[in-house]
């Protein structure tokens, strides 16, 4: 990394944490951009260098945590010998419990109008990343596969597995029970769906599936 990209990535993470401290502390976003880099001691030709804007500084929030997953799951050295569905869940698991550590600012993030698709906007980038994630996925998969009646559609599963991960997050959203296990018990069942349904084998998971989600709504 050059000395400027170290620098850019620096300042980058300093207004990134001012700004999540900030709305946490205010409950509100910053009225001003001179305001907020008065209060945090940022020069605001340096703030507008990295961001145009605070919906700037919210969507690369959530790139920074797609980010740090990669990096961690990446450190695992047997990540790479995992098959699809043990990285597809070791993603999740590794990103849901990012979103713990940062609870507090994710729920102001998603509620901040009062609504979670009200502030689907923001996750615009993350969209892209994990559809992305999912699709290589499913080309490495159809690289094995010499038939291509075998082959599953990478379009189709991506854009299956950004709704699975809609779903999981608003479910993590409601999630009331201690250290949210029943969201890790949401992300194993729906992973063991998805997996199964693209495997022509749904039955016995959507059932178990279905009858968890059905469990949950009455609980």
């Amino acid at each position: 990394m050059s000395a400027k990209a170290s620098t850019k990535k620096s300042l980058e993470e300093t207004i990134i944490s001012a700004y999540m401290t900030y709305v946490l502390e205010h409950e509100t976003l910053p009225k001003s951009i001179y305001k907020f880099c008065k209060e945090h001691k940022i020069k605001e030709e340096e703030f507008y260098s990295v961001f145009g804007s605070v919906a700037g500084i919210q969507k690369t929030i959530w790139k920074v945590f797609y980010r740090k997953t990669i990096d961690l799951i990446e450190k695992n050295k047997e990540y790479d010998e995992f098959s699809n569905k043990e990285k597809m869940l070791t993603f999740l698991f590794s990103f849901f419990e990012l979103l713990n550590l940062n609870r507090s600012y994710v729920l102001f993030a998603l509620k901040e109008q009062g609504h979670m698709l009200k502030n689907m906007e923001q996750l615009k980038d993350l969209r892209k990343k994990i559809k992305n994630f999912a699709k290589e996925l499913i080309e490495d998969a159809n690289a094995d596969k010499s038939s291509k009646f075998s082959k599953h559609n990478p379009s189709l599963f991506s854009e299956g597995a950004w709704l699975q991960f809609i779903f999981l997050l608003k479910f993590w959203i409601d999630d009331n029970s201690a250290g949210f296990e029943k969201t890790d018990m949401a992300i194993e069942k729906s992973i063991n769906t998805i997996f199964d349904v693209f495997d022509n084998t749904p039955l016995d998971s959507l059932m178990d599936f279905g009858k968890f989600l059905f469990k949950e709504n009455l609980a």
